[in-house]
């Protein structure tokens, strides 16, 4: 019974990964994993509440919580992309990479499903 160097090697590796990776695919090096909660954190946060909880701190600006339950998330790809404008003058215009409002998509449907336990 020998042994195979680099089958061995290899079924090590796979096991580091995995182990790593909780159980879960990892993604390769090259593409990361882009978190659509974390890019509304930084972006939409100092006024919006943007989880499932939490008020927004802009009066005008209502918790993405509502958004998801008035606008199906993917109707907001286009403004995402292009440039978000809103109906209150103080708020500054975002464009996202098509990666980024796939993310944020994800994360809205996400949030919508929370929302309504479905």
């Amino acid at each position: 019974m020998g042994f195979n160097l680099r089958a061995d090697r290899v079924a090590l590796v796979a096991s580091l990964l995995f182990w790593l990776g909780g159980g879960t695919a990892v993604a390769a090096p090259d593409t990361p994993q882009i978190d659509g909660a974390a890019i509304l954190e930084k972006n939409c946060s100092r006024c919006h509440a943007i989880g499932m909880t939490g008020d927004s701190t802009h009066k005008e600006a209502p918790p993405f919580r509502e958004i998801v339950m008035r606008y199906p998330p993917e109707n907001l790809e286009e403004s995402l992309a292009e440039g978000i404008v809103s109906g209150h003058a103080d708020m500054p215009e975002f464009t996202f990479s098509s990666e980024e409002v796939s993310a944020i998509v994800g994360y809205l449907n996400d949030l919508k499903a929370q929302v309504t336990g479905k």
